[in-house]
């Protein structure tokens, strides 16, 4: 063996052992990327449960509230002053309590939720006047964030009163956490213990329910047109040079377009479902084209060529050989975009889908919000609830993109055919 040759060895020995330390490095990068990228993602995660479990459980007091004749008496059952009733079984537990600002500090540890309890009791049985019945109502957000141990004493939320009577009711077994049903059931509110997401999940709901019943079509019916059926020019290549684009473009950008067009045009209803509904269907026409794309490319052409073959029109083909096969792979497109438009808050801002609405909606027209702006509006407020509030409905929100995505994968496992 000559020199050149040894030499020329050692050269390539020199040139693979730097090129495997190379590639070594480049894979301990990787891993550590992945380990960095899981740990924020844990700690996102366990920052938005330990402020949001709590969520589920409400702080109640017992009450032996008295339904006072007197309360009824000249007045319409709707319009009498159940607060007065709250306030007289307030004072039977604490008989000791005078004075008009004792008074106020033990009514303020009562929700104003509890008069409208009263008052659907009442409202449904009309024989509760003139009876005394034990109820558990809800207490003071303040109070609530107290007995979680959210709130300590000397955060001056509570004085010194408050506290003593919060203690007298722990001894009595008068008050303890419920399951939070008015959180899952009620409406958008001011006072923290009274908000749910229901409003914003009905809202949220009927936008998706548009978005879908336009998107998809016209998402489906444009990618099997370029794809299949329109002529290779420069025309058909700018308008996929735009769906391209479109896919990238800024979600508030959909939202200046559905505000001048759908509002201001065609006079749809601000904060409305349907306006929602028609701005989401912009956002999420591009990534549905796209996938269904790919879909299509993805069919081989012997598919295409077997059908031609036998006799079966370009239409035929199409209709069902090739789309059939590629449904899945369209499916599973537009459930990752109906999963962006589930979790986009931007373009609703636009359109008035910011607005505070209490009730609940019933329809594609009526005023309403959706759950990503319920969270945008929680996590303003000041009140420190609010902020458990927001983490358990982002818990919600969470869940429902975990669900869809993964639905996603089920789909495109299960019909998914390899060629």
């Amino acid at each position: 063996m000559n020199k050149s040759s040894v030499k020329t060895i050692d050269i390539v020995q020199k040139g693979l052992k730097r090129r495997y330390r190379v590639e070594r490095r480049f894979r301990r990068l990787g891993l550590a990327a992945i380990a960095a990228s899981l740990i924020f993602l844990m700690l996102l995660f366990v920052s938005i449960l330990g402020n949001g479990y709590s969520a589920i459980w409400q702080t109640h007091m017992r009450l032996d509230v008295y339904f006072d004749p007197q309360v009824f008496k000249d007045v319409v059952v709707s319009s009498a002053d159940y607060g007065r009733l709250v306030k007289g079984a307030l004072r039977s537990v604490f008989p000791d309590v005078s004075g008009r600002g004792e008074l106020r500090k033990l009514s303020a540890m009562v929700s104003s939720g509890a008069a409208f309890q009263l008052r659907e009791m009442v409202m449904e049985d009309r024989g509760l006047i003139g009876r005394q019945s034990t109820l558990w109502v809800p207490a003071d957000d303040d109070v609530d964030m107290f007995f979680k141990g959210r709130l300590g004493p000397e955060s001056g939320r509570l004085t010194e009163d408050q506290l003593s009577w919060i203690d007298h009711l722990k001894e009595r077994k008068m008050i303890r956490k419920q399951f939070n049903r008015a959180f899952f059931t009620a409406g958008d509110s001011r006072e923290p213990e009274l908000s749910g997401i229901r409003g914003a999940l009905y809202g949220s709901f009927f936008t998706l329910l548009i978005t879908l019943a336009i998107s998809f079509p016209l998402g489906v019916g444009t990618a099997v047109y370029l794809q299949e059926f329109a002529p290779r020019n420069r025309w058909t290549d700018l308008i996929e040079v735009n769906i391209n684009n479109l896919a990238a473009v800024p979600s508030i950008v959909f939202g200046l377009l559905g505000l001048a067009l759908f509002l201001n045009v065609f006079g749809v209803p601000r904060s409305a479902p349907l306006a929602g509904g028609l701005v989401l269907t912009l956002m999420t026409l591009p990534t549905i084209v796209i996938a269904g794309r790919a879909a299509l490319q993805a069919v081989p052409p012997s598919i295409r060529e077997a059908a031609l073959g036998v006799g079966a029109s370009r239409m035929q083909t199409v209709l069902h050989h090739v789309l059939p096969l590629a449904l899945p792979g369209m499916l599973t497109g537009t459930i990752i975009g109906m999963a962006r438009a589930l979790g986009e808050s931007a373009p609703l801002l636009m359109i008035g889908m910011v607005a505070f609405i209490v009730d609940i909606p019933h329809g594609f027209q009526d005023p309403s919000t959706v759950l990503p702006v319920q969270i945008y509006l929680w996590a303003d407020s000041p009140e420190r609830a609010f902020v458990e509030r927001t983490s358990a409905a982002t818990m919600v929100l969470l869940a429902f993109l975990v669900i869809m995505n993964g639905l996603a994968v089920w789909l495109r496992r299960k019909f998914e055919r390899r060629w």
